[in-house]
C-alpha cells in the first residue's frame, strides 16, 4: 500500500451510481474521494481545479462522453472507466485506461484494479527509469537514463522533448528515444520550466530547441524542434507558451 492516499473524483451522472461507487470505494482506507462530477465540463474543471491522482469515469453521459473529457484536460490523471455498455473497452484502452469497469460494478473486480493500480505507484515510486528522483533538475544536470539494457548518461539541456507513451515516457536526445517508467506529471514537477514547456497533454517541448512556430488549428500553435519533430501546442496552453515567450 502506499503511505499517501490516492486523491480521486468521480465522474458520473448518476447520482445512485455515485453513491454505490463511493461506499464501495470507503472499504479502501488509501483511496480518498475528494470530490464528484455529474458532468463532463464539471468534470473538467474538478481535475484542473483539484489535481485528483485517479478518475472513475462514466462513458455516456447527457452532452459530452467520457472520451470527450479526457480530450479536454491538459493532463490527465489515470483513469477507471465504468460503464453498462462493454463495447467501449477497446477504445478505452486506446486512451490509455488505467482499467475498464462494468455497471453494476462488482467488489472483486474493483478491488483487483486497485491492487493493480497500487502496484503499478509503487513501481512508479521505485522508479526503474533511474531519472529525476531527487529535487528540481538545472540545464546543467546529468540524468541517467536506463532502457532495456542500454544505459545513457545526458545532459538535460540535450533533451528536446518528451512523449508519453502509456505509463511510460520517450525520452528524446541525439537519435536516441528510449523509455522510461515516468508519467509526464512526475517529470513536469522536476523540470525547469523556464525551459521545459507542457505543450499538451503528450508532449513537454524543451524550449531551446525549438526551430520555428506557426499558427495551427483552433487558435493552436504548431512548434517544430530542431530534431525535426512538429509538436501541436494546445489552445489553452498557447496562451501560457505566447506570455513565456513574449510573442
Amino acid at each position: 500500500m502506499n503511505n499517501m492516499p490516492i486523491k480521486t473524483l468521480i465522474i458520473d451522472d448518476e447520482r445512485l451510481a455515485r453513491n454505490e461507487l463511493r461506499k464501495l470505494l470507503s472499504e479502501f482506507p488509501d483511496i480518498e474521494v475528494i470530490d464528484e462530477a455529474t458532468n463532463v465540463d464539471e468534470g473538467v474543471e474538478k481535475i484542473d481545479l483539484l489535481s485528483p491522482d485517479l478518475i472513475f469515469l462514466d462513458i455516456q453521459m447527457p452532452g459530452k462522453t467520457g472520451f470527450d473529457l479526457l480530450q479536454e484536460v491538459e493532463r490527465a490523471p489515470r483513469v477507471i472507466f465504468t460503464t453498462a455498455y462493454d463495447e467501449y473497452a477497446l477504445k478505452a484502452f486506446e486512451v490509455n485506461a488505467f482499467d475498464y469497469l462494468l455497471k453494476p460494478v462488482e467488489p472483486k473486480r474493483l478491488s483487483d484494479a486497485l491492487q493493480k493500480l497500487n502496484y503499478e505507484i509503487s513501481r512508479e515510486k521505485a522508479d526503474e527509469g533511474g531519472i529525476f528522483n531527487r529535487g528540481p533538475l538545472t540545464e546543467n544536470d546529468q540524468v541517467f537514463v536506463k532502457d532495456g539494457e542500454r544505459c545513457w548518461f545526458v545532459k538535460l539541456s540535450e533533451i528536446r522533448l518528451f512523449e508519453s507513451v502509456g505509463n511510460y515516457a520517450k525520452v528524446f536526445f541525439s537519435t536516441n528515444k528510449p523509455l522510461i517508467l515516468k508519467s509526464l506529471n512526475a517529470l513536469e514537477e522536476r523540470l525547469d520550466d523556464r525551459m521545459f514547456f507542457r505543450a499538451n497533454r503528450k508532449h513537454i517541448i524543451n524550449l531551446r530547441w525549438i526551430e520555428r512556430i506557426e499558427p495551427y488549428f483552433n487558435g493552436g500553435l504548431l512548434v517544430e524542434l530542431k530534431g525535426g519533430e512538429k509538436i501541436e501546442v494546445s489552445r489553452r496552453q498557447t496562451v501560457k507558451f505566447k506570455e513565456m515567450m513574449s510573442l
